[in-house]
């Protein structure tokens, strides 16, 4: 598609100054995304991955010249967004931070049609644009992403099981040491158990996945959800604030992981959210009356 070409048609002298304006903050955010692309590919893994942002890069900098051409002007990026979505990336992996750019950008895209009027060319070019940048990012190919069922593994194991313990344990023994030394034992072997066990069950089974590295991301996952959970038992001395402080936290736990699959993998959100938060308190609920029940029962006294 020739660029120049379509862009030496657009009745420039029509557009209002609101227009303009508005060219101007699309025009920032084609550099913008121009040279957060160029730092990915010079990041990832991979010459099909680094080629695809590279031509996504390319891309956006060809559609920062037909705003140009417009605006009459050159326009710097923003370089807090630049250096705040290269640090994402880094720490979530580049599809999660590509996919979370390009959702918070989608305003902006949506915003191309106003202009449609008077500037047909142009959002034809943008919705072009648009759809050839979607289908390079399906085609990337990120290696932790393959293992984000282990990561549900040891996350959903771990908040449903230890999230019940505690539960249990909390009205059983009525006393946060012996609560916080009993979760941490068992979430301990507990986690050296499920990535056991995830490492069998991937050798066994075809396909691309690394068993070490799927049992290394079970128990990690495993052990930060044990963390969360035990964690206020080390600081306040309440058991009941301490188990509604850590089911706060095993819920804040199962909306990032949720959030971040939603965005990396074009998932349902609220759905996977609800349904792994109403199976915590289910078995939170059975477990804290299991706890009543034993400690009535045996005439326990901690």
């Amino acid at each position: 598609m020739s660029y120049e070409k379509e862009s030496n048609h657009l009745p420039v002298n029509q557009l209002s100054d609101n227009d303009l304006r508005r060219i101007a903050v699309f025009q920032r955010n084609e550099i913008t995304e121009h040279h957060i692309y160029k730092i990915l590919s010079q990041r990832v893994e991979g010459v099909k991955n680094r080629r695809i942002l590279t031509q996504i890069s390319q891309d956006e900098f060809r559609h920062y010249e037909v705003w140009k051409k417009i605006t009459g002007r050159d326009i710097a990026p923003n370089r807090l967004k630049i250096w705040l979505f290269s640090v994402i990336s880094l720490l979530f992996g580049f599809t999660f931070g590509i996919k979370l750019m390009e959702a918070g950008e989608q305003k902006a895209h949506d915003a191309y049609g106003r202009l449609a009027g008077s500037m047909s060319e142009v959002k034809t070019i943008a919705n072009d644009e648009e759809e050839h940048e979607q289908a390079l990012i399906t085609l990337l190919d990120e290696d932790r992403l393959k293992y984000t069922g282990s990561i549900v593994l040891g996350l959903n194991d771990a908040l449903v099981e230890l999230t019940g313990a505690l539960a249990g344990l909390t009205f059983a023994l009525q006393n946060s040491k012996i609560v916080v030394l009993t979760a941490s034992i068992t979430g301990f072997a507990a986690a050296l158990s499920m990535a056991a066990s995830e490492y069998l069950s991937t050798k066994t089974e075809p396909g691309s996945k690394n068993p070490i590295k799927a049992s290394i991301y079970t128990g990690i996952a495993y052990l930060l959800a044990v963390t969360v959970l035990i964690t206020p038992y080390l600081f306040f001395q309440s058991l009941y604030l301490c188990l509604a402080l850590a089911f706060a936290g095993a819920i804040l736990v199962i909306a990032a992981f949720n959030f971040y699959i939603s965005v990396a993998q074009d998932l349902p959100f609220r759905s996977r959210f609800l349904e792994m938060s109403g199976l915590i308190c289910v078995v939170a609920g059975i477990s804290f009356g299991a706890g009543m029940l034993i400690r009535t029962v045996f005439g326990i006294e901690v």
